[in-house]
């Protein structure tokens, strides 16, 4: 491929992609377009993974007192030559993020975002040696500079103490940059002192952004918009842009044309369609856009080798948890809609433009599974495709890394809920074990009838078939003293399933196929051929085991029909 530049994995620092030599997805135009729309405050919402934090250093790059024009050299904004003239280089600015602060307590948490202060206070410690300050503005830059900040009213005002210093010594007013707002504030929840991170939040927000003079703009990101009264209590001129919003879609994650500029850049254009179906179909105001964290990782696996696997990089990246809330609080009606969506069909729903935390934990369910919903919508495991006559959003899932997140998840939950009736579950591994084909029927059944399945829709039916099989394969591998192995996951679909009982000798080869139109005599005849055909037992024997017990089994939406032989 020659000496390409590189793949600018988990780079969130603006400077290295030209002092390092990384590929940039030119977003400057973004500066342009805050300059000309921009509020006191601009809050920005977007799901992780979507370029948020190296927007913000961008911004830094472009707006701080001293920054190098260099770093712009052949970008979009520079083409804007009276806006750079005006901007470039001219303001103090403060950046923070609250991406790690979080804590099992609050005092925890508490300690770690005056570290946070600390660390920004100490990018500032020229202060000190300033003209402009007196020894009063000197004492309290100490104060945060020793990270003593025991007096809550003390870090409740470091933001608006550092911006009053820099505003007197350079005689421009600052810009403040805060990055992933909502973290604090989600680990709180999670760990349930919220109610006092969400008054150390205000306070600090409200004092450095509400009638602050030394302050010239601010910029807020996050994934979620939290109610403006929980946290951004009487600001004016306040601007909020979410991912439903028509102005700045094109700035956070990659355009269909961008990603297909990267590919032609590494000569990997073959890979377009494959990209597309893992990693796009999320919708930013007019934009179709792409996680830009999955792009980049896959391109660099494809550098490694043009024949590399699909992964899910975005699930990698967070724990996913917010699927399996709303799962473990399914009503029937729930579950009736994740099948919708793990078939390609779309559901119909109310949103929440605001969050408000403690409304996840209403008692009354349509409330919580509305914010649910809310959420899953604003953190990116849903995307729009526009609205009812009614005014509901027609929601689906964006991609096929997503719709794996929700299978993971079904699983899970599934694994979790058959098991958890211990009698019925015995039952069920006594029987596979015994060969006990009718009453593995009936079991299986039973447990299906209440479960999440896949609706008979233009889904592939490999997929359908991984969906069955994945959901079987995780009971059986409930019982600890199996050795379970689900064999060659291939690129079409598994192909079987094959189970050892080595303390007594018994092995079993089971094979999942789709029932299209509920024609289960084919679809097990099927899988039997196969079985045979391919020899599947055939390693059974090779490892001693001397019963071995043959499965077909045929799967329609949530009924199953099992035969055997031996």
């Amino acid at each position: 491929m020659g000496m390409k530049k590189k793949l600018p994995v988990g780079i969130e620092f603006f400077s290295d992609f030209k002092t390092r030599d990384y590929y940039y997805v030119d977003k400057t135009g973004f500066i342009r377009e805050l300059l000309n729309g921009c509020g006191s405050v601009n809050l920005f919402t977007r799901p992780r993974r979507f370029g948020k934090s190296l927007n913000m250093d961008m911004l830094k790059s472009f707006f701080e007192i001293g920054t190098s024009a260099r770093l712009f050299d052949g970008l979009e904004i520079m083409g804007e030559t009276e806006l750079c003239e005006e901007y470039m280089g001219k303001y103090p600015v403060i950046s923070v993020s609250l991406k790690d602060i979080e804590g099992v307590d609050f005092q925890t948490a508490y300690d770690s975002l005056c570290i946070v202060m600390r660390d920004e206070a100490e990018r500032f410690d020229f202060l000190l040696e300033s003209e402009k300050l007196t020894s009063y503005d000197k004492a309290k830059l100490i104060r945060l500079l020793e990270g003593n900040l025991e007096k809550a009213a003390d870090l409740h005002s470091s933001l608006k103490v550092l911006t009053r210093l820099l505003h007197k010594h350079y005689d421009r007013r600052v810009i403040i940059l805060i990055d992933e707002y909502d973290v604090p504030l989600d680990k709180a929840y999670q760990n349930g002192y919220y109610q006092q991170m969400a008054a150390l939040i205000r306070s600090l927000f409200s004092q450095a952004l509400k009638t602050n003079k030394s302050l010239y703009f601010a910029v807020i990101t996050g994934c979620l918009r939290i109610a403006k009264e929980s946290i951004f209590t009487g600001l004016n001129h306040f601007k909020v842009r979410t991912i439903s919003d028509v102005s700045y879609a094109e700035y956070f994650g990659f355009t269909t044309y961008e990603v297909k500029e990267l590919l032609s850049y590494y000569e990997m254009e073959e890979k377009f369609d494959e990209i597309k179906e893992w990693y796009d179909g999320y919708h930013f105001g007019n934009f179709e856009v792409y996680c830009p964290w999955d792009v980049i990782n896959q391109c660099d696996k494809f550098r490694d080798s043009i024949d590399a696997p699909m992964e899910a990089h975005w699930e990698n990246s967070s724990s996913n948890s917010i699927v399996q809330d709303i799962l473990e609080n399914a009503t029937a009606t729930t579950k009736d809609q994740i099948e919708a969506l793990i078939s390609y069909e779309c559901v119909e729903k109310e949103l929440v433009p605001e969050l408000t935390y403690t409304d996840l934990d209403n008692e009354d369910v349509d409330i919580r599974q509305t914010y649910l919903w809310s959420v899953l919508f604003s953190t990116g495991y849903l995307t729009e495709m526009g609205k009812t006559e009614k005014g509901l959003h027609k929601l689906v899932i964006p991609n096929r890394e997503v719709r794996g997140i929700y299978e993971k998840k079904i699983r899970s939950w599934y694994k979790g809920t058959v098991t958890s009736n211990t009698g019925r579950w015995q039952e069920f591994c006594k029987a596979v074990k015994m060969g006990e084909a009718g009453e593995v029927q009936k079991l299986l059944n039973e447990f299906m009838a209440d479960s999440i399945s896949i609706r008979d829709t233009f889904v592939q039916k490999t997929m359908k078939e991984n969906f069955y099989h994945g959901m079987l394969l995780g009971l059986l591998q409930a019982e600890g003293n199996w050795i379970v192995k689900s064999n060659s996951e291939t690129g079409t679909g598994y192909t079987d399933i094959r189970l050892e009982i080595p303390s007594e000798k018994i092995g079993c080869v089971i094979e999942v196929k789709y029932a299209e139109d509920g024609k289960y005599e084919d679809a097990c005849a099927r899988a039997m051929k196969q079985i045979n055909l391919k020899g599947y037992a055939d390693g059974l024997k090779k490892s001693g085991i001397e019963v071995i017990h043959k499965y077909g089994v045929a799967c329609y939406k949530k009924t199953c029909k099992v035969i055997y032989s031996r």
